[in-house]
């Protein structure tokens, strides 16, 4: 789990669309916290504060505390909007997260294991088929990443969410299949060889066939 981020932030006074374009061309962003039951909360961070936690990445799976004067809230961040054309932030909206509250995100995977992995050192590729993982966690323990290992992997062989040691608290939201991460495959060239062995070992098998 990453530390927890205090980001400083004040009040708006106003809301609506003109009260936030005022707040932007006065280099802030808008925003507000939401949930827990409680009322909504309107606020504005600072623009070059939103744009260095962006750069830090993972913004979208991270907890953070939203100091408001003397008040500090834990949030989560759920929706982030960007200008279409020069994707500088425009709004953010934050969860209010309560005591012992469990979310619903997508965590990303990290895979281990590559250098000694029998299928990579073959010469074989990582397909992947998610790179993150949609998971139910607790709010207070969101891993920054889920570590899946090719360690034993060879090619045409793949990683299950079932061969994945999860976070403690962390359960995945399809429960009802075995889905696949990621496999290690053939790479093209690989393959067209193999086809073409293949093809040219039925062609002999037919031309023997003929002959009798």
């Amino acid at each position: 789990m990453a530390d927890i981020v205090t980001i400083v932030a004040e009040p708006r006074e106003r809301v609506g669309k003109g009260a936030s374009r005022a707040a932007r061309r006065a280099g802030q962003v808008p925003a507000v916290i939401y949930g827990d039951n409680k009322e909504p909360e309107a606020i504005q961070i600072p623009q070059n504060e939103v744009i260095r936690l962006l750069n830090r990445g993972g913004f979208m799976s991270h907890t953070f505390e939203v100091k408001v004067g003397k008040k500090t809230t834990t949030v989560l961040p759920r929706d982030l909007q960007l200008h279409p054309v020069s994707d500088m932030p425009m709004h953010i909206d934050f969860l209010r997260l309560g005591k012992g509250a469990v979310v619903t995100m997508e965590v990303p995977i990290k895979v281990v294991g590559e250098e000694v992995s029998p299928g990579l050192k073959r010469g074989g590729v990582i397909n992947y088929t998610r790179h993150e993982i949609e998971v139910h966690v607790p709010a207070n323990a969101i891993p920054e990443f889920i570590e899946v290992s090719v360690a034993e992997l060879d090619i045409n062989e793949a990683v299950k969410i079932s061969d994945v040691k999860l976070p403690k608290g962390v359960e995945p939201t399809i429960t009802d299949r075995d889905f696949t991460i990621c496999a290690i495959v053939a790479p093209s060239g690989l393959k067209s060889s193999s086809n073409a062995a293949d093809e040219g070992e039925e062609e002999a098998a037919a031309e023997e066939g003929g002959e009798e």
